[in-house]
């Protein structure tokens, strides 16, 4: 069959380098017995790989020639590919039962936070999240507190996960070739299994603070709190968000609670 041709539109980029694909695909060395769902397969570059060392795969792909020209090339794929957008999926029910499974892909780069945001919904089930995305948005995800990159993601993944940084990816390896750098994380599950704090509130403290973070602590979260309750009192107030780590937004988080109430 001949080769997809790749869409503008869905954000594709096919990885052409099959030693980059192989080490994408090792990064579930670990997990061999672990299920595995793969985003956006397109031509199953990586899939390849992940089926040749013997995982359990299911691919979710959007594009209907991609779909068309997996089912001709992977035979042994039949009945494991979901047609359809990973971001409106319920994986839950595309990997049925309670048990663990794994997200790899070289995901679309145009909608990478999205998939992340998509993942952390079914963090309990979470054995293992990694892939390729545009190096930026990877380093963002693993940014450790005090440098710039960090941001929402970087604490809402990293209140459950530890994100490592494995590799970079350069553009002449993809067709066609991206106008960014590309980077590989791996994420895996931290063995935190209750925030501390209410997590509703906890999100807002983030996504509020990340999105002021030229301003104090102290100045971003005012709109947060009833008239006349009192700011929390604490050093925390004077730091901006990037310089918090996950321990400090909880704290924070219940710092704020009791000073609304």
């Amino acid at each position: 069959m001949t080769a997809v041709r790749p869409k503008k539109a869905l954000g594709q980029h096919f990885l052409t380098d099959l030693s980059v694909a192989r080490r994408i695909a090792a990064t579930l060395d670990d997990f061999r017995d672990t299920p595995v769902i793969e985003v956006g397969p397109g031509m199953g570059v990586l899939t390849r790989f992940l089926l040749d060392e013997g995982h359990d795969v299911v691919v979710a792909e959007l594009d209907t020639e991609s779909v068309d020209y997996l089912r001709a090339t992977f035979p042994t794929l039949d009945g494991r590919i979901i047609e359809g957008d990973f971001l409106k999926m319920n994986l839950n029910e595309v990997m049925p039962g309670d048990g663990k499974f794994c997200v790899i892909g070289n995901y679309p780069y145009n909608i990478s936070s999205q998939i992340f945001f998509h993942v952390l919904e079914y963090r309990e089930r979470i054995a293992c999240c990694s892939g390729m995305l545009q190096k930026e948005v990877a380093e963002r995800l693993a940014a450790a507190p005090g440098t710039k990159a960090r941001g929402i993601l970087s604490v809402l993944l990293q209140a459950w996960f530890d994100i490592s940084y494995l590799f970079s990816v350069p553009p002449g390896v993809f067709n066609p070739p991206p106008k960014v750098q590309s980077g590989v994380i791996k994420m895996v599950p931290n063995g935190r299994t209750d925030l501390g704090a209410d997590e509703r509130l906890f999100k807002t403290i983030v996504k509020t603070t990340f999105g002021q973070r030229r301003k104090t602590i102290r100045n971003s979260i005012k709109g947060l709190l009833p008239p006349g309750a009192p700011l929390p009192d604490s050093p925390l107030l004077a730091m901006r968000p990037e310089q918090l780590s996950v321990d400090e937004f909880i704290t924070l988080t219940n710092l704020v609670s009791q000073s609304r109430h």
